[in-house]
């Protein structure tokens, strides 16, 4: 036998063995040579339907009817030469793949379905449904099979289990009593109405009271305001640091009351959210135990324990109700407080403001003065140094004659010596003639004798005047004048 070419239709695949190829090769035409041999084989998908038999958590059994298109993977080619090698040889609608397909669904299913409750199951049929396909497709993997499509149907009653219908009955009983509840509701809704009407108008007197209140205290911030600034307008800044510390002063209490009104509101809020938690945990409680009892006596006391149920929870949120507006009254209330004390703040903040305002025109004004004078003053002087000829002495000497500085400084040293009483010594030392000599020699001698004689009256002078006595070799002088030699 010689050569043979085969080909393959597009939903077919070719797969050789034999002569020169180690494995499986697949292909959609090729050469067929002798010692190799070609199966055909298809990869389009089938249908497979069932109905899986699975259990619950709490051992429920139902019935999960479900249609699942499968067939060889195509565009993965080691998944292709998976499915060539185990399920090609047997036919796609034969009784053992229908077996593999089914026993990997059944097994998957009632795995996952033994790990959820019923209730789970049915309310959450997508995402069981969802969790169903990517466990079956794991299993389908290691045959090269592929999941194109699954339709999971609606959950079914195994005979003699009728969980479905039961629940169906419930659901139509509870719509039966919830009519009863809306009867019983809307007499309770009269009643209820009426109190509100009451309780409004209550609360829109009080709001009324509390507006009244803050209107006084805003007007008499006005008045307060228009009295500062008409103040201010009189009298302006004493200076510069009195106004910072004004502003700082001001805007500290401003914060203070700002941060007040926080603390506050945000202590009404704490207070009514734990009061709307602790009436949401009751309501909760209350509607809880009622259920049970309502599972527990459903048989004979259904209808009254639903009603009661209801009557307990409109009870609770009448309680909710009155406790959430009487919390919001007073929290309108420390509101308007704090609007105006926020008022009175700004009032008093408006007086500094218009004081630190007047203070600083004040400075502003004798600064100009102080400048303007500066300006005639050198005006002034720069005519009298043009007039006197650009000389600055006789400029100098002009001011301070003008001053008055001369006759202050002679004031100023008569006050010195004021009260003083100096004692003065006039002595002499004798003719000239006294000593003769008319030798040059006897000239220069004069003056020494002179000198002499002096010493003793001025030594006697300074201590009449100061006390104090000359050393005490100096006693051995004598006033005698010398005698000269020829």
């Amino acid at each position: 036998m010689g050569f043979v070419y085969r080909i393959a239709s597009p939903s077919e695949y070719l797969a050789i063995t034999g002569y020169g190829i180690i494995d499986v090769k697949l292909a959609k035409k090729a050469w067929i040579a002798p010692g190799q041999r070609c199966t055909r084989f298809d990869i389009s998908p089938v249908n497979y339907t069932f109905e899986v038999q699975a259990m619950s958590a709490e051992k429920l059994p139902f019935i999960l009817p479900a249609v699942f298109t499968i067939g060889p993977r195509a565009d993965d080619e080691e998944c292709l030469l998976r499915y060539a090698k185990l399920i090609s040889p047997h036919d796609k609608l034969s009784h053992h793949v229908n077996e593999l397909v089914k026993g990997v669904i059944e097994g998957e299913t009632r795995v996952l379905a033994a790990s959820m409750t019923m209730e789970e199951i049915f309310r959450g049929t997508k995402s069981f449904k969802q969790a169903v396909f990517e466990n079956v497709q794991l299993e389908l993997n290691q045959f090269g099979l592929v999941i194109y499509n699954a339709n999971v149907k609606q959950l079914v009653d195994v005979p003699g289990h009728e969980y479905f219908s039961y629940l169906g009955q419930k659901t139509q009983q509870e719509a039966v009593n919830q009519a009863k509840v809306d009867v019983a509701e809307a007499r309770m809704k009269g009643e209820v109405g009426a109190k509100e009407r009451d309780g409004t108008t209550r609360q829109n007197a009080a709001k009324v009271d509390a507006e009244t209140k803050v209107y006084t205290v805003k007007r008499q911030g006005e008045g307060a305001k228009e009295e500062a600034r008409v103040k201010a307008e009189v009298k302006v800044f004493e200076n510069e640091r009195e106004a910072e510390v004004a502003a700082a002063n001001s805007e500290l209490a401003m914060k203070k009351a700002g941060w007040e009104q926080q603390a506050r509101v945000a202590e009404v809020e704490a207070a009514k959210a734990v009061a709307i938690r602790d009436a949401e945990l009751q309501v909760e409680v209350e509607r809880r135990n009622a259920a049970r009892q309502t599972e527990k006596l459903k048989a004979e006391h259904l209808s009254k324990a639903v009603v009661d149920y209801e009557m307990k929870v409109q009870q609770a949120n009448w309680e909710l109700y009155n406790r959430q507006k009487a919390a919001e009254a007073r929290l309108f209330e420390q509101e308007k407080e704090a609007e105006a004390r926020h008022a009175a703040a700004e009032a008093s903040f408006f007086a500094r403001q218009r004081e630190a305002e007047a203070e600083l025109y004040a400075k502003q004004k004798e600064a100009e003065g102080l400048a303007a004078m500066g300006q005639a003053q050198s005006a002034y002087l720069s005519a009298m140094l043009g007039a006197l000829g650009g000389s600055y002495v006789a400029l100098r000497d002009y001011l301070m004659i003008s001053s008055g500085v001369y006759q202050e400084m002679a004031r100023i040293n008569a006050d010195a010596i004021k009260g003083l009483e100096p004692k003065i010594s006039v002595w002499s030392s004798g003719a000239s003639g006294e000593v003769g000599d008319a030798g040059g020699g006897g000239g220069a001698m004069k003056e020494m004798a002179g000198v002499y004689k002096m010493l003793p009256p001025l030594l006697t002078t300074v201590h009449e005047q100061t006390g104090m006595l000359p050393p005490a070799w100096m006693g051995t002088l004598t006033t005698d004048r010398p005698s000269t030699s020829s």
